[in-house]
């Protein structure tokens, strides 16, 4: 096989090997690829591996080589799979890798909102302890967890690690889906999981019915007290609701891995929002968990030459 994979540097920006790959044939890795050389950079290959680069109907009908492209990923948007089966095209992704990265991450913003940990240090770094007349102090007392109520959006694979972890420090959990589960304790509407949460954390996927669910309306039904946290996906969302619920105190804090539109963008509401932790959607990028897709990835190839494709999206 010719094997091309259009945006390397998303999954591996050289600490991890593309070596196994060439059990299968001959490898071309190009660490980014801008849209208008797509059709150019696949070439007669017969599989393309991507991860955020968009293949269109165009592209298919310029490259008819191609047989396979294997999502790098979960989320597969960037592909238009109705043109993918018109054109003999098997489309895969990797789905529940990150369990436990993005699980880890959503717990670092919740301990980070509790402890203020960032906050204090930098104190302590400043000579605040140095000059403090008292054994200890605090700018802000920390918070327990234990009897807390995380509200879950979501109850996959990560939701479910979520509700796990929650229970190891004492919170208790309510969960909101679409999908009925008898393993779920606590079900609730979504409205309930406004209302009750001290701590909502989205994990849910980006359909119609999910877009904007964290709007002005429901932020107003929260706790003045509670902190959204969205490792999920940035327009689960609106920033705009958000920047203004923390700009007025209406909630507590706001720690997101995601946003809208990414690279986040200069106007992006959520800069320089007061309560707010932002980090750039690292949860999946700990060497484990990119090890764990990379493995997923040559897998889906091997099935695919097998003629038994696993992980099929079209």
């Amino acid at each position: 096989m010719k094997i091309t994979i259009l945006d390397g540097n998303a999954l591996n920006p050289g600490d991890l090997s593309w070596k196994p790959l060439e059990e299968f044939g001959s490898v071309t890795v190009y660490p980014r690829t801008e849209q208008k050389d797509v059709v150019s950079r696949i070439g007669d290959s017969d599989a393309v591996l991507l991860n955020k680069i968009n293949i269109t109907e165009e592209i298919l009908a310029a490259c008819p080589s191609l047989r396979y492209i294997g999502v790098q990923a979960t989320g597969y948007n960037v592909i238009d799979l109705e043109a993918c089966r018109r054109h003999n095209v098997t489309v895969t992704n990797v789905p529940t890798y990150s369990t436990a990265g993005v699980s880890q991450l959503t717990f670092a913003f919740i301990l980070e909102f509790a402890c203020k940990t960032a906050e204090h240090s930098a104190s302590v770094m400043a000579g605040d302890w140095v000059k403090s007349k008292d054994f200890c102090y605090w700018k802000h007392a920390p918070v327990e967890l234990d009897g807390k109520t995380l509200g879950i959006f979501g109850y996959g694979s990560i939701g479910s690690r979520v509700e796990s972890i929650a229970k190891a420090f004492g919170m208790r959990t309510i969960v909101c889906t679409r999908t009925p589960n008898p393993l779920i304790e606590n079900p609730v509407d979504a409205e309930q999981l406004f209302k009750q949460s001290d701590f909502l954390t989205l994990h849910a996927p980006l359909t119609e019915a999910t877009r904007g669910i964290v709007n002005e309306k429901n932020i107003s039904l929260m706790k003045e007290t509670a902190v959204i946290i969205n490792t999920a996906r940035g327009t689960l969302v609106d920033e705009n609701a958000v920047r203004k619920a923390l700009d007025t105190g209406r909630i507590a804090g706001y720690a997101a891995d995601v946003v809208s539109e990414e690279p986040m963008k200069a106007d992006n509401p959520l800069l320089g929002a007061p309560n707010c932790l932002l980090t750039p959607h690292i949860a999946w990028a700990a060497t484990e968990t990119r090890q764990r897709l990379l493995n997923i990835v040559i897998a889906n190839i091997r099935c695919f030459i097998a003629g038994c494709p696993q992980n099929v999206v079209s």
